[in-house]
């Protein structure tokens, strides 16, 4: 009894059980999605992205700025070269350790040249020189 009682159950459930055929449609009209999509779409990719193109510059350095920043350049060429040569003498470095400021040089002798170590204390950024022998 209860074997048929089940079966004509189940029998019901099968019966009244419909399937529609599932249909995937692409957002990106690259991809054969609605073409007024892409407006929405360039507009969300152009606000998430945050790297900025660095030859694309918004303010143009005008000419008297350029004259400016390569004078400024200049000048602290000179003075750096004028305060090498009063510490180092002739030009010849001699391991050691000295300080500029902010910046702290320490020249040692290596196998492989002199080694020259940079240190920025303001920033702790260090950059190492190697002149071969």
């Amino acid at each position: 009894m209860y074997k048929s009682l089940f079966f004509l159950l189940f029998v019901g459930l099968v019966s009244s059980v419909s399937a529609q055929q599932l249909v995937y449609k692409p957002v990106n009209p690259a991809f054969g999605g609605e073409t007024f999509n892409y407006q929405w779409l360039l507009s969300s990719a152009s606000a998430q992205n945050s790297i900025e193109d660095p030859s694309v510059r918004e303010d143009e350095i005008g000419s008297l700025e350029q004259f400016n920043e390569s004078l400024n350049s200049q000048l602290l060429a000179q003075l750096s070269r004028t305060a090498f040569a009063d510490q180092f003498g002739t030009g010849e470095f001699e391991p050691g350790t000295f300080s500029f400021g902010s910046l702290e040089l320490e020249i040692v002798e290596s196998l492989n040249g002199l080694v020259i170590n940079i240190l920025d204390t303001t920033t702790a950024e260090q950059t190492q020189i190697i002149i071969p022998n």
